[in-house]
């Protein structure tokens, strides 16, 4: 890891969707393969350190692998778009949302079919977060409500309506039983997981909160803000301990920030995060400072 580490410059660059690259520091190759869904894809998770899973507006969720970029394997059940995926990091179980107001879990090595279905939205689900032993399953949706569920069994374990909590992501806060999540109403909320209750509100931001990560350590949030024109789409830190408070703002993007994440950190590397907006560009931070590159 050592040698590979050394070989690593952190610098900023900008990924643009015509395909050029403006760089602030040495280029690297960017190795592109042919399509696994056959329309727009619309999530993408970890599943294990050399594999990902993916869903598309194809209606169909892919795992494939970060080294070939092939679909390794492709699960189909759901009726309308798939709006996210996720899984528990080295989990064999992996979990997909759709616009057809259901959640299903696939299973790596297991038929093709859906191993578990977890009905009871009443509008699109929009959230899903996954217990680290993927035992629990956290979905929220545009019908303001938050369930938690028996990965096992499939048994709604508890569900709590907020009035406009429109829910845009879910994220499980690593070795804690919390929950992060964003809204449309411009808030972060963390719901403590065992009772389903609201632990904690963020000060509400002034434009909805569209997505959220938390660092590996667990001691950080990342949420990202609507925007355009210049107007709103930054990242916000927050801290998750005692305080609670924002810590910093990272402001570059000229529209809507849609994806925030904390970028794994290695003995040389500064703690880094990546945004990416509907400005066509996707932007890596100092995480301590705020700086680019």
């Amino acid at each position: 890891m050592g040698k590979l580490q050394s070989k690593i410059n952190f610098h900023t660059a900008k990924y643009r969707a015509d395909g050029s690259v403006e760089e602030t520091g040495p280029a690297r190759a960017v190795q592109q393969r042919g399509p696994v869904h056959t329309d727009a894809v619309t999530s993408v998770a970890a599943l294990k350190p050399d594999l990902c899973v993916s869903g598309g507006r194809d209606k169909s969720v892919a795992v494939c692998s970060w080294r070939s970029g092939a679909a390794l394997r492709r699960f189909i059940g759901h009726e309308r778009e798939v709006t996210k995926v996720t899984s528990a990091l080295d989990s064999n179980r992996v979990f997909s949302a759709s616009r057809d107001k259901t959640v299903m879990m696939w299973e790596l090595h297991g038929t093709s079919g859906p191993s578990q279905h977890f009905p009871g939205h009443d509008l699109v689900v929009t959230g899903l977060a996954v217990s680290p032993d993927a035992s629990q399953l956290c979905t929220g949706s545009r019908d303001n409500t938050v369930c938690k569920w028996d990965t096992e069994t499939g048994e709604c374990l508890g569900r709590a309506a907020i009035s406009r909590n429109l829910v845009t992501h879910l994220c499980w806060v690593p070795g804690e039983p919390y929950v992060i999540q964003t809204s449309e109403d411009k808030t972060i909320r963390i719901w403590d997981s065992r009772e389903l209750q609201v632990a904690h509100t963020f000060p509400a931001k002034r434009h909805i909160q569209t997505c959220c990560d938390v660092s590996q350590d667990g001691r950080y949030c990342l949420s990202s803000s609507s925007g355009s024109a210049g107007e709103g789409g930054e990242a916000t830190l927050w801290d998750l301990r005692q305080t609670r408070n924002q810590v910093r703002e990272y402001k570059g993007h000229f529209q809507t920030t849609t994806s925030c994440v904390f970028l794994p950190r290695g003995p040389a590397l500064a703690p880094s995060i990546a945004t990416s907006s509907y400005d066509s560009t996707v932007k890596v931070w100092d995480q301590d400072t705020g700086g680019r590159g």
